[in-house]
């Protein structure tokens, strides 16, 4: 493998690992909220949910791009995905085949945004 495609594999595949693990603390976070506040348990969610919320934003800080708008831009197409494994692990409902299709776009799209420039 060349260098070009090595530092390409490099900079997408530590963007969409970060991006995936950031993802898990903003729905674990943004989750943790609804349980509080939607389903009756703990307001001490609320506390765990804060915290995941903050983990996450130091996580998208982390980002192997210069700009913010374009981490977050990559970080729509990761979140989607986790999601996804949220909505079938975590809350146990099904997923279609539409689902896997609009990931595979979404992560494709994370990819491109997130490919060295120059």
């Amino acid at each position: 493998m060349d260098e070009t495609r090595t530092g390409f594999l490099a900079v997408v595949g530590k963007g969409l690992g970060l991006f995936m693990l950031a993802a898990l603390a903003e729905i674990g976070g943004c989750y943790a909220f609804w349980l509080a506040l939607r389903a009756g348990r703990s307001l001490w969610w609320l506390m765990v949910g804060s915290l995941s919320l903050i983990f996450f934003g130091w996580l998208l800080t982390r980002s192997p791009t210069a700009f913010a708008g374009r981490a977050f831009a990559a970080y729509g197409g990761v979140y989607i995905l986790a999601a996804l494994v949220w909505l079938r692990t975590i809350e146990g409902a099904g997923l279609r085949v539409t689902d896997f299709i609009g990931a595979a776009l979404t992560l494709l799209g994370a990819a491109v945004i997130l490919m060295p420039r120059g």
